[in-house]
């Protein structure tokens, strides 16, 4: 496509046992914001998310819900689909494994694992966890005090099952996976996530049962349907399956492989061990990049059903506004650590981050600028070291905000943006422009030029993380749309442009309570 660097970055492919939560638009906005950066600076970009709609829980749930399997797995999917429009993301593709590609596609997999001779028939005795849909070596489980045998990240319960299966070669994986590892650095990330990887499959790998009997409700394995393919052999298929596997000259093949795949580190081991040895296996090359992000929790508690506090995403938008949802999401927490969601510290950056800093400073400058300058960009007079001091910070923010990208470490890009936004905050004060105006109108007005370029700049490093919001402050820059993207950054507002009214973007959320009273 024109010659431009693919990046191809995949949500977890989400389970459709229950509707979306917090988590599922946490990973999702991690995405999106990827997606849209690599947009903005260039890349031919290819962005996927989808629901994982096979498996013996699916089967279970939709029988509690008095539906079918395809139909329970239709209407959640549907929730998944809701959440794109809820939350502004922009997804390139919506997968899901119930579709007629992704059976081909699971089905040639498989036929490729059988004739590399990595998969054989055999009998599975041992732990099952329907929720994980994981098997657990005995060591990885044990008995609580109600008597119930437990295992994986969670302590979900697990049962033992016996039943006729087809296994994958995995024990013989081991040392190639560790060289694997040793020879790609950055395919596992955070760091503390790659050395529990790397310590499990140190520990010795068991071959696994990739096919169930049991249950019927998934892909069957080709030429002995009896048998249905493990459920996350199916799901992890889902991320070829959308660039045309096994049809190597389907155009979207040229995304393959994946730059970068974001999960939840609860899926950490299915994707950096059970992934890479199926493709290594079926000679299809392996992603780039691997990161597990970590889990929310809600004012210091766990997020459970029993609690009922759960942090509905579509309630969340529409009390505290979307852009500033995403914005917290992601400024608050490192990426890829745990994240306790506080309703007093969304509240806090809302007002101190967007109302105050940045919200404060489009709005004074952008009014100064209507009522002084004539509503037009004013001229840029002669700069000094104040003025280029300012343009300097904020003109090397887009090395270093895509530096952070290539970390995911969105919170540190947010830091260094809203860095040079109290810069230009405390210009404002030191240049005193309201003073400039009786002393020196022609430095007033360069002190309005250089405020108003150093907010366009900061503004289109915003534009992932604030779509919207952005849109609005760039609009009454009038940047035109084709100056939004990286390679228009040093493209400098024209003195004399005619500005549109100005209008706050960030009001400041004042509780409901605080404002009756």
């Amino acid at each position: 496509m024109s010659g431009r660097s693919t990046f191809y970055v995949t949500t977890p492919i989400y389970y459709v046992n229950d509707v979306p939560h917090i988590g599922h638009a946490y990973a999702t906005l991690a995405c999106d914001v990827i997606a849209r950066f690599k947009r903005l600076d260039g890349y031919d970009v290819h962005f996927l998310t989808g629901t994982d709609e096979h498996g013996q829980k699916v089967e279970k749930a939709a029988a509690a819900a008095g539906l079918t399997p395809q139909a329970f797995t239709d209407k959640v999917s549907q929730s998944f689909r809701d959440l794109i429009g809820v939350m502004n993301f922009s997804p390139d593709g919506f997968i899901r494994t119930t579709e007629k590609r992704h059976y081909a596609a699971c089905q040639a997999l498989w036929e490729k694992l059988v004739a590399a001779g990595d998969i054989y028939l055999g009998k599975y005795a041992g732990w099952y966890s329907v929720r994980d849909e994981a098997f657990y070596a005995d060591s990885e489980t044990e008995v609580g005090t109600d008597g119930k045998r437990r295992a994986g990240p969670v302590g979900n319960e697990v049962e033992w099952v016996e039943e006729p299966s087809y296994f994958f070669k995995l024990s013989a994986w081991g040392d190639r996976l560790l060289e694997f590892y040793d020879k790609n650095p950055r395919f596992i990330a955070p760091e503390s996530r790659r050395n529990e990887v790397i310590s499990f499959v140190k520990g010795g790998l068991q071959d696994l049962s990739v096919s169930r009997t049991s249950f019927s409700w998934g892909i069957p394995v080709p030429g002995d349907p009896k048998h249905i393919m493990y459920v996350w052999l199916d799901a992890l298929t889902n991320y070829i399956t959308e660039c045309g596997y096994p049809d190597e000259s389907n155009p979207l093949w040229r995304f393959w492989p994946a730059d970068l795949h974001i999960i939840g580190k609860d899926i950490i081991r299915f994707h950096c061990v059970f992934w890479p040895a199926f493709l290594m296996a079926a000679g299809v090359a392996t992603p780039k990049r691997v990161f597990a992000s970590g889990w929310w929790t809600t004012e210091g508690q766990k997020i459970s059903k029993s609690l009922g506090n759960a942090i509905d995403p579509v309630a969340a938008t529409a009390e505290f506004g979307l852009d500033p949802f995403r914005y917290f999401l992601l400024r608050e927490v490192p990426f890829g650590n745990d994240g306790d969601f506080q309703r007093r510290a969304l509240i806090g950056r809302l007002n101190a981050d967007l109302a105050n800093a940045y919200g404060n400073l489009c709005q004074r400058v952008l009014s100064i600028v209507a009522k002084s300058c004539g509503e037009k960009v004013p001229p840029k007079g002669t700069l000094v070291e104040a003025d280029t001091a300012l343009l300097d910070r904020a003109t090397g923010l887009l090395a270093v905000v895509r530096a952070e990208f290539d970390e995911q470490a969105f919170h540190r890009a947010l830091t260094s943006i809203w860095e040079v936004i109290a810069d230009a905050n405390r210009y404002v004060d030191a240049q005193a422009p309201w003073a400039l105006a009786k002393t020196d109108p022609v430095r007033r007005d360069t002190v309005m030029w250089v405020l108003a370029e150093t907010i366009r700049r900061v503004t289109l490093l915003v534009q992932p993380f604030m779509p919207d919001s952005t849109a609005k402050i760039l609009d009454q820059l009038a940047v035109p749309a084709e100056a939004r993207t990286f390679a228009a950054f040093d493209r400098e507002l024209a003195s004399g442009t005619t500005l549109p009214k100005p209008q706050g973007v960030f009001p400041r959320f004042v509780e409901p309570a605080a404002a009756a009273s």
